[in-house]
């Protein structure tokens, strides 16, 4: 398994496999990305791991490490949260993502290591790569790619894979 470059920049996500549609946050790109500001993080961060809906997909092919989704499965996106940036169980009293959702954006999910190691609350949080609407619209923050391009991306991942975010066109 090779370990891709992956980079996003003008509209599209590129690496050795391909060059891909990409949808970013609604807020455009940051350097300075704040919570809630809807921008997606400028920068080089490690993916993590892969989660998925096994209800809804198969075991997906990849070196990362994967766990399935499941119907508790949240992710703090609360500063005041001691478990900001991170994956919680649900009911969970502060805000949070929910991740079993209906909408099918979230069947494939690659945490990037942003504002991870540590978290500093109101940095931002829920920074995924993730499914793409089937209009491409924007996120809250997020790198969304079609699924059928998703999968061939992660099956050419494995944990010293990065992906690097750039304003550059």
């Amino acid at each position: 398994m090779m370990t891709p470059r992956i980079v996003v920049s003008g509209g599209y996500l590129s690496w050795s496999g391909g060059r891909v549609r990409a949808a970013i946050g609604k807020g455009g790109l940051s350097y300075a990305k704040r919570e809630g500001d809807g921008a997606t993080p400028i920068g080089i961060f490690p993916l993590r791991r892969l989660l998925y809906r096994a209800d809804r997909l198969p075991l997906p092919r990849t070196g990362l490490a994967v766990s399935a989704i499941h119907p508790s499965d949240g992710w703090s996106d609360d500063p005041r949260d001691g478990l900001y940036n991170q994956a919680v169980l649900l009911p969970h009293r502060y805000s949070h993502e929910w991740l079993w959702r209906e909408d099918g954006v979230y069947d494939l999910i690659v945490p990037l290591g942003y504002n991870d190691d540590p978290p500093v609350p109101g940095l931002g949080s829920a920074i995924f790569l993730h499914c793409a609407g089937p209009d491409y619209s924007p996120t809250e923050g997020c790198v969304a790619i079609a699924l059928p391009d998703l999968l061939r991306l992660v099956a050419e991942c494995g944990p010293a894979t990065a992906i690097e975010i750039s304003a550059a066109p």
